[in-house]
């Protein structure tokens, strides 16, 4: 069985960084994965998604559409644009699913996020903690740990 996840933002919300330590955490917890990336226009705050499979054997990188099981949207603004990729039963994470009232700075908001979806995925809180460590410099590392606790928390 494989586990589809798709991340959606715009470019500098951090896409990329919320599905490299996706992948990061699913390897170390022993899962074979695969990452794909559209980075799109995102340098000028144009779409940017990145997909994430994990199993015991995955054999592509792609999502096929309509077989999503997680979809986290940073920007609300992009659930028109991949909602198609979402299976029936799936589950759809957006900003309005987190305490955004919490969020000490709004470029965590994707770390927040990450917390949300962590409780749904089947890795240990301490390996979640280790990877955010090793992903972030020391002057951030202490406030996305934060955020991701928050998000986490939320979900539960």
């Amino acid at each position: 069985m494989v586990t589809n996840i798709i991340v959606s933002g715009l470019g500098g919300q951090g896409v990329l960084k919320v599905t490299d330590i996706l992948a990061e955490v699913l390897f170390r917890s022993g899962y074979d994965i695969k990452k794909s990336e559209v980075h799109g226009m995102s340098q000028r705050g144009g779409s940017v998604s990145s997909e994430v499979r994990f199993g015991d054997n995955v054999a592509s990188p792609m999502v096929p559409a309509g077989e999503c099981d997680y979809l986290v949207v940073i920007d609300a603004s992009q659930v028109e644009v991949v909602k198609d990729k979402l299976r029936a039963g799936g589950i759809l994470l957006t900003p309005g699913d987190v305490p955004k009232e919490k969020l000490a700075n709004p470029k965590a908001l994707n770390t927040m996020l990450l917390g949300a979806l962590s409780v749904k995925l089947p890795v240990r809180e301490e390996l979640w903690h280790e990877v955010l460590s090793s992903a972030f410099p020391e002057k951030i590392r202490a406030l996305n740990i934060e955020m991701f606790d928050i998000g986490r928390s939320a979900a539960k």
